[in-house]
């Protein structure tokens, strides 16, 4: 079987819990009540995304029951998919991880608790690095391995949920944009600057740490010539481009798009912003493309005998 449906359906799962979770805590911390659903119909977002997640995580456990049987996915196998569920961590994990994805959207449909919604997203959220390379590892570095896979995952979320909420605030129809819609985006943008920071730099930790078990040193100068390597390769380029777009929104578009709003003449600037935060996008859509694809590939470090 092709892994083209498995490294979609991957795709569609990071991007579908990335937002749940990245939203629901973007709009908690970042926003006030009343700006949530005003600024950012955010309980629709949530909502969307929750049962994306849903839909996704029932046809990844199915694709992925299908690939390890060596059979196609339909007719659906159940001998295959009640053999997946109750083989371990897996099974368990994505049990878990369903579970918490219900509270999370029956929370969101019901309007309830905003930090429930964040708590329980996380959940679920952690729950995918028992389906990566990190559950493969035992012992202490198989702790180690997934715990910094769970701290990879949530600063992930944390940035590509901030970054869909900063684009929904920038793209507002300009007929839309009042001044206190300005402010809010002002405030949005500063204050997802400090955050960022240390986004960041969990992410250069935890990627730090997960190369070094998956790759090995001794494996780096190959790199260049393996289809893993060549991934994690266009990756790394992707996310130091993120860095130095997320370098540039802080220290230089945001602190200009103040001074438009303060002289009234913020079309320039907001449109400078507007096309950093796609570009950024964009990469982001890229880094998660390749994520769910280098997923489906055994480490360099898995092949040393």
């Amino acid at each position: 079987m092709s892994d083209w449906p498995l490294i979609a359906v991957r795709f569609g799962v990071y991007l579908a819990l990335g937002g749940l979770f990245g939203l629901s805590a973007f709009g908690y911390s970042g926003l006030r009540m009343g700006e949530r659903d005003n600024a950012l119909a955010l309980r629709g977002w949530l909502i969307a995304c929750g049962i994306a997640g849903l839909l996704l995580s029932a046809c990844w456990l199915v694709l992925l029951a299908s690939s390890m049987a060596g059979e196609p996915p339909w007719p659906v196998d159940r001998a295959s998919i009640d053999a997946l569920l109750s083989a371990g961590a897996i099974g368990t994990a994505w049990k878990i991880r369903m579970i918490a994805l219900l509270l999370a959207t029956l929370a969101a449909i019901q309007n309830k608790s905003l930090p429930f919604v964040v708590l329980a997203s996380s959940v679920a959220l952690a729950m995918l690095a028992w389906t990566g390379h990190g559950s493969v590892d035992e012992g202490p570095i198989g702790w180690l391995h997934l715990g910094a896979d769970i701290l990879h995952l949530v600063a992930s979320a944390a940035w590509v949920g901030a970054l869909l909420g900063l684009v929904m605030l920038v793209m507002r129809p300009l007929a839309r944009v009042d001044s206190e819609h300005l402010d809010l985006t002002h405030r949005a943008l500063h204050g997802f600057g400090t955050i960022g920071t240390i986004v960041v730099a969990t992410l250069v930790v935890t990627g730090l740490v997960n190369s070094g078990l998956m790759v090995g040193v001794a494996n780096v100068p190959g790199l260049p010539t393996t289809l893993y390597g060549q991934l994690l390769i266009a990756k790394l380029v992707l996310f130091t481009a993120m860095i130095a777009l997320a370098a540039l929104n802080r220290f230089r578009l945001t602190p200009s798009f103040e001074k438009s709003i303060a002289k009234a003449d913020h079309r320039g600037a907001l449109t400078a912003l507007r096309r950093s935060l796609a570009v950024e996008t964009a990469l982001v859509v890229g880094i998660l493309l390749l994520v769910a694809w280098l997923g489906t590939l055994a480490p360099p470090a898995s092949l040393v005998l």
